[in-house]
């Protein structure tokens, strides 16, 4: 009789068993460099720049895919390679930082309150007001004028200047550690 019952499959590709656990470990981590590298990466925070909003030792997921299809916006909280002002200091660590001011806008800081474009800036993730004044200044086309949260202890772009657009690395949109702070991160 003729057919599958009875029938014994041999399979083609049969490998040692090792060698399918390396060819199986060997694909998943190219999938894992593959959503690290355009997909997604989680990070931490080293410093208490971002404080209230993020807090030392919290955990992020950065997302890299929006910006390919849209711009960063005003208040979007970015993680970015380190500009050219800080390499000339000797400064490569990545940063993260919201976004103040966009390409064509005119910041300017005074008497502790962000203008942009003439605007106050409602700023209800402050820690404190700024206690500085900067501007105002136009941001160059292709750069980002952005502050960390923790307006007076923040290296930010009032020490140091703009964000190139190919500097920045992705959105910071979900805090998962501690637990205690599980959470989308506020724009």
């Amino acid at each position: 009789m003729n057919g599958i019952y009875g029938s014994k499959v041999q399979d083609k590709d049969h490998l040692p068993s090792w060698m399918a656990a390396a060819r199986t470990l060997g694909v998943g981590l190219i999938f894992a460099v593959g959503i690290r590298t355009f997909v997604a990466e989680t990070r931490f925070i080293p410093s208490d720049s971002m404080v209230p909003t993020l807090l030392v030792g919290d955990h992020l997921i950065v997302e890299k895919l929006s910006y390919h299809l849209h711009l960063p916006q005003h208040g979007d909280v970015v993680v970015f390679k380190a500009p050219p002002a800080l390499l000339e200091q000797n400064l490569r660590d990545d940063l993260i930082k919201r976004v103040i001011g966009l390409p064509g806008d005119v910041v300017e800081v005074r008497a502790g309150k962000v203008f942009v474009n003439g605007n106050v800036l409602e700023e209800p993730y402050l820690k404190d007001l700024p206690n500085y004044g900067i501007g105002p200044i136009a941001v160059p086309n292709g750069q980002y004028f952005v502050l960390g949260d923790n307006r007076n202890h923040s290296y930010d772009s009032h020490y140091w200047g703009f964000v190139p657009a190919g500097n920045i690395i992705g959105h910071a949109v979900w805090c998962y550690y501690p637990l205690t702070h599980w959470g989308k991160v506020a724009s």
